[in-house]
């Protein structure tokens, strides 16, 4: 088994180990599996049942990080991207009055747009053309926003009517947690003990059950219920239908874009980019993301996209695919263990991705502060993504900024023809879209 794991991953070739992969691809699972049950939380108010959401939500986060494992020996994990489930129930299935089913189509038809574009190496092209100022920016700008979110959800930052956001009740039981928690992950860096991060998360999950925060399940395995009632029930009728495809792009755009920033972020935080600042396999990587999302759709769910939180794996030395196998393994597991995985309260999973905003800041300090045009650009990625809540929308910012300010600088050498791409996209998506 040690043999087929190195020849697999190639853990010597990055300085990882067994160990060290296994206790990252814990952490990752661990500080992401709040999805198995969010997803079909806000999917069901669609009218598609829970039980099956969940099983549905698993099965493809399991399949889509496998072959992130396999295809592309990336740490990085997927499931259904937060946001585009809120936009598949709220804005198109409640909103627009389309049917659950039809939503379905609509996102197979984006992971097939998305396998075609991988295929002709469109995709790669466009992740590979972001200047080393961008991705740095983009990588600071998702720790930043998984920092909010954690930030969030611990209740320590609250939407507050006149200031937009404000502190929230510091006295109150999960804000106590998040803080305890904290202090042990910083501890337990500061003295280089590994897995830090997810001890922290299980300590505070220890911590939460008496003082009533969380609470011990009835029971540790449940039998999961079938995913027929949503499994393969894409409708295509309205595949000559103008609104069809603006749902389509809508969420190719969202989903294109999202997954980008995480590869980059992730993996420039990974020191995984080579000397050129490119990424290695990311046709593999994109195409795992392009098939995850295709077969979600055939399960039951809504897009699958790379997520940010394989981040906290990074943190804890993650660097090969075993990190993501690992996570894979855990999501199949979830569907029968779900009591156990819905122990770990929020504010246990809050420090750690506070954590991992810190982490993530740290690549600020390659970026070149004697010029403005390469910092503007990254600097603006950087607001935009916390502020927007959106990683696509801090890229395409970024992007935008980075397009005219070389261009006024006179520096349009430095400008790609995939920029000047990106530029007019961005340009008639604010205009028509």
């Amino acid at each position: 088994m040690a043999s087929w794991l190195e020849r697999q991953f190639k853990l010597k070739e990055v300085g990882s180990d067994v160990k060290t992969e296994v206790m990252a691809g814990i952490t990752t699972f661990m500080t992401m599996g709040y999805i198995i049950f969010v997803n079909p939380d806000i999917l069901s108010k669609t009218g598609m049942p829970f039980g099956p959401l969940m099983v549905a939500t698993c099965l493809a986060s399991a399949l889509a990080t496998l072959l992130m494992a396999l295809m592309a020996n990336y740490p990085i994990a997927l499931s259904s991207g937060m946001g585009l489930n809120a936009f598949f129930a709220f804005s198109v299935v409640l909103g627009m009055n389309i049917p659950w089913e039809v939503a379905l189509a609509a996102i197979f038809v984006e992971g097939l747009l998305f396998i075609v574009l991988t295929l002709t190496k469109i995709r790669e092209a466009i992740v590979n053309s972001i200047p080393k100022s961008l991705k740095i920016g983009i990588s600071t700008g998702i720790g930043f926003f998984i920092a909010l979110i954690g930030l969030e959800g611990a209740g320590i930052i609250v939407d507050n009517p006149a200031t937009l956001v404000g502190l929230g009740d510091l006295a109150s039981k999960p804000v106590i947690l998040t803080i305890i928690g904290f202090v042990i992950m910083m501890a337990l860096e500061a003295h280089r003990v590994k897995g830090a991060i997810l001890w922290g998360i299980l300590a505070v999950t220890a911590i939460a059950v008496p003082m009533g925060v969380a609470s011990m399940p009835e029971g540790v395995v449940s039998m999961p219920p079938s995913i027929s009632p949503i499994f393969m029930k894409m409708d295509f009728s309205q595949l000559a239908n103008g609104t069809f495809w603006i749902i389509v792009f809508t969420f190719f755009f969202v989903d294109f874009f999202d997954t980008v920033g995480t590869l980059v972020g992730v993996t420039n935080r990974a020191g995984l980019l080579d000397d050129k600042g490119n990424l290695p396999r990311a046709r593999s990587a994109l195409m795992a993301d392009a098939i995850g999302t295709t077969c979600g759709a055939v399960l039951g769910t809504s897009t699958i996209t790379s997520f940010v939180e394989s981040a906290s794996g990074v943190e804890q030395g993650g660097r090969t695919g075993l990190t993501a196998l690992v996570t894979s393994i855990l999501f199949l597991l979830a569907i029968f263990f779900s009591p156990i995985v819905s122990i770990v309260p929020a504010c246990a999973t809050a420090p750690a991705l506070i954590m991992v905003g810190v982490y993530m800041m740290m690549s600020l300090k390659d970026l070149d502060f004697g010029s403005y045009t390469d910092v503007i650009p990254a600097a603006i990625a950087i607001f935009i993504m916390p502020f927007s809540y959106s990683i696509a929308n801090g890229i395409e910012f970024g992007i935008l900024t980075f397009v005219i300010l070389k261009f006024v600088a006179c520096k349009k050498n430095e400008i790609s023809p995939v920029m000047w791409g990106l530029f007019v996209i961005f340009i008639l998506k604010e205009i028509f879209v």
